[in-house]
């Protein structure tokens, strides 16, 4: 049992511990002959690439790996094997000892060659794809220690690997060109289109904005994670240039130099391919906004006119409202002092002192006045309800 004071471990403490071990390079002792076979594959063909390795152990009677397992080097007697599950690709390296290597293998006229390993070694390739389908190297090791050279021969392996992993996204940069230069020149007409159009043609205007907006956020979408991860493979390859601490050989061209002369045009079409989609997409963004703006502008000032001929039509109606009371105060004033006159008729033969023409005359402001008061108290109760 650990100690009682002992802190818990945190459950990926191992794990993260043994990543800086992953794939290390394995000593190595020349002359040998190394093939490095790198092959892209999704999610079931990494699956299937695992069962092929726990089959061809099973055969052997080795050890079968975990499901954890990214990396593994087999001795089947006659040759070692090394396996191991990238992001991307899974790669199989196979090693043999050989009685030589030798130099015309390669193609002469395409030949880099620098001095390695700060001058312990010398290599040698053309970057060309032979008729066997393989590019070649040739590591002269000299008297390197077998881990250095190891090491070393892990480095140059890596930096064919990521050499070809990077270029994967030259194709979709050039793909995405096509289609840049299409949305650019439809936001160009969108956009003088914007400036002339009147407040009909706006709603179609913002339709094939946001389509375009669209198709540019797809195509983003679609490219962004393979242009990511060329950018990072071509920063991995060149911190695996620099480990291998070349120097020039006489009249020969370095890695270093090929590598920049070479991938440098392919590079800045993949970075120029991401700049240009970001920078669309801005743009796209910027416009939209704008456009919306302008609308909720228009719209704003038709609600603006709206409420003001609404006012307008209420201030008419309070006006006909005013002249309708005023009417219907002299209608029943005129029918209250009718019934006045008539009561005052009859009012006479009991007493009544007033003729009916006096009485209405003295009736007319007062009903008038009590009337208008009603009509008024009426008004404001309806008015207050609602």
């Amino acid at each position: 049992m650990p100690p009682p004071n002992r802190p818990t471990q945190h459950p990926h403490r191992v794990m993260l511990h043994n990543e800086i071990h992953a794939r290390p390079p394995e000593a190595l002792t020349a002359p040998l002959a190394i093939a490095h076979i790198v092959m892209l594959a999704d999610a079931a063909g990494r699956e299937a690439s695992r069962a092929h390795v726990a089959a061809l152990l099973r055969d052997h009677h080795l050890a079968l790996p975990d499901a954890q397992t990214t990396h593994l080097r087999m001795d089947l007697g006659v040759f070692r094997i090394r396996w191991e599950l990238h992001t991307e690709f899974v790669s199989w390296t196979f090693m043999v000892p050989s009685g030589s290597l030798v130099r015309h293998v390669l193609h002469e006229d395409t030949l880099v060659a620098s001095t390695v390993a700060d001058g312990h070694g010398e290599l040698y390739t053309d970057f060309a794809i032979h008729a066997d389908g393989f590019s070649r190297m040739v590591l002269l090791a000299g008297g390197m220690t077998p881990r250095r050279l190891g090491r070393l021969v892990q480095r140059l392996l890596e930096i064919e690997t990521y050499r070809m992993a990077a270029l994967l996204g030259l194709p979709a940069a050039r793909e995405a060109a096509t289609v840049l230069a299409f949305a650019e020149r439809e936001l160009a007409e969108l956009a003088d289109a914007i400036r002339t159009a009147n407040r009909d043609a706006e709603p179609a205007l913002l339709d094939r904005l946001t389509r375009l907006a669209g198709q540019v956020e797809s195509q983003y979408a679609a490219t962004h994670s393979r242009f990511s991860a060329s950018s990072a493979y071509f920063e991995l390859l060149d911190r695996r240039i620099q480990d291998v601490a070349e120097s020039r050989l006489a009249g020969m061209q370095t890695i270093r130099e090929f590598m920049d002369r070479r991938l440098t045009p392919a590079r800045s079409t993949c970075e120029w391919a991401t700049r240009r989609q970001d920078a669309l997409s801005q743009r796209v963004s910027r416009m939209s906004n704008l456009l919306r703006t302008r609308v909720e502008i228009e719209q704003q000032q038709s609600s603006q006119a709206l409420l003001t001929t609404m006012n307008h039509r209420q201030d008419l109606q309070l006006q006909m409202q005013s002249t309708v009371e005023g009417l219907s105060v002299a209608a029943i004033t005129y029918y209250i002092v009718g019934l006045v006159s008539y009561l005052a008729k009859g009012a006479q033969k009991l007493g009544w002192p007033l003729s009916p023409e006096t009485t209405a005359a003295v009736a007319i402001p007062v009903v008038a006045v009590g009337v208008w008061w009603s009509l008024r108290r009426l008004h404001h109760r309806v008015f207050r309800k609602h």
